[in-house]
């Protein structure tokens, strides 16, 4: 079953990246939107692979596993290079893989799920639950025009500066300090568009998400520039767009997985 896995897959790729995306809150909030927007036999269906769980329990699997020996392949999966034009091009998948590339193959491989092994279609799964969170993520957007590795000033609840990777700014902290609400209670939040609003904001596909995601977010490199002190008029700024990529990234995982078993 193993082997089967790696050569759906092409493991044979090789890792270089270390990066996380999102925190927890972030993946299981964008899984519960999901689940919330999954039909009755598409739910039925994935919960039957995932061994009676939800999807909003395997929304971190990914991170929890990318270093294992087993799914170290998988490592740069989690991030996405755009172009000048905020466009993914095939020419610009290294070796390694990225989000767009292990997202595409999953749901290649779960149009025929039947003929694939349980563990097969359980482990797929697990990679598009993950990376259509990770690729809305404005840090894993790798915009080839900015320079993505630099430090800044990120106040705490007190006011109190602290040194970040401003990767990590956009992964976790503007989250873990805005929003203290349980999951369920921030998809509850979140998930109140229109029936119309959310079929237009999950229509098109992976890649056009892309260039909607790298276009909205490329907001914020002016928003935080290196070594800024980021505090209260930033997070005004910031935390309407996380919330933005975290509710369309829960319509549009929706939408693949009604497609692939409703």
């Amino acid at each position: 079953m193993k082997k089967l896995l790696l050569l759906l897959l092409f493991a044979g790729l090789l890792n270089t990246g270390s990066v996380f995306g999102w925190g927890r809150e972030g993946h299981e909030t964008i899984a519960k939107i999901a689940e919330r927007n999954l039909t009755k036999k598409a739910k039925k269906r994935i919960e039957t692979y995932l061994g009676g769980h939800s999807i909003v329990y395997f929304a971190k699997w990914m991170d929890e596993y990318r270093h294992t020996p087993e799914y170290k392949f998988t490592n740069n999966w989690h991030t996405v290079p755009v172009n000048a034009e905020l466009r993914y091009e095939d020419s610009m998948l290294a070796t390694g893989g990225n989000a767009i590339y292990g997202l595409e193959q999953a749901i290649e491989n779960l149009k025929n799920y039947r003929s694939l092994t349980d563990s097969a279609v359980e482990v797929n799964l697990k990679y598009i639950i993950h990376l259509v969170g990770d690729m809305h993520c404005p840090a894993h957007i790798k915009y080839t025009t900015h320079d993505m590795k630099y430090d800044v000033l990120f106040e705490d609840k007190y006011h109190k500066p602290h040194k970040f990777p401003i990767h990590s700014v956009w992964d976790n902290e503007i989250i873990t300090t805005t929003r203290i609400w349980s999951v369920s209670e921030w998809a509850d939040e979140l998930d109140r568009l229109p029936k119309a609003e959310k079929q237009a904001v999950a229509a098109g596909t992976p890649r056009d998400w892309l260039h909607d995601n790298a276009v909205v977010c490329e907001a914020q490199f002016e928003w935080a520039k290196p070594g800024q002190r980021l505090g209260q008029d930033f997070l005004n700024e910031a935390l309407p767009l996380i919330e933005r990529q975290i509710r369309n990234a829960g319509y549009r995982l929706a939408r693949v997985l009604n497609e692939l078993f409703g």
